[in-house]
């Protein structure tokens, strides 16, 4: 896994969005947040937040 989970943290300031995620993807996700014992929506932004960051480094 090239991303690490970040843990439930407090509440931050947060805007709501909508995705369309294909359902394979969606079932790969769930299962990796099962796995960790925590939210889909932590691990979608822990994923979004390291390939931003990685991004940021890379630069």
């Amino acid at each position: 896994m090239n991303f690490k989970i970040k843990q439930t943290q407090k509440k931050v300031s947060s805007t709501y969005k909508t995705l369309y995620i294909k359902d394979d993807l969606v079932k790969k996700i769930e299962k990796i947040a099962k796995q960790n014992n925590t939210s889909f929506n932590n691990v979608v932004i822990s994923m979004i937040e390291a390939c931003i960051n990685s991004d940021e480094n890379d630069n």
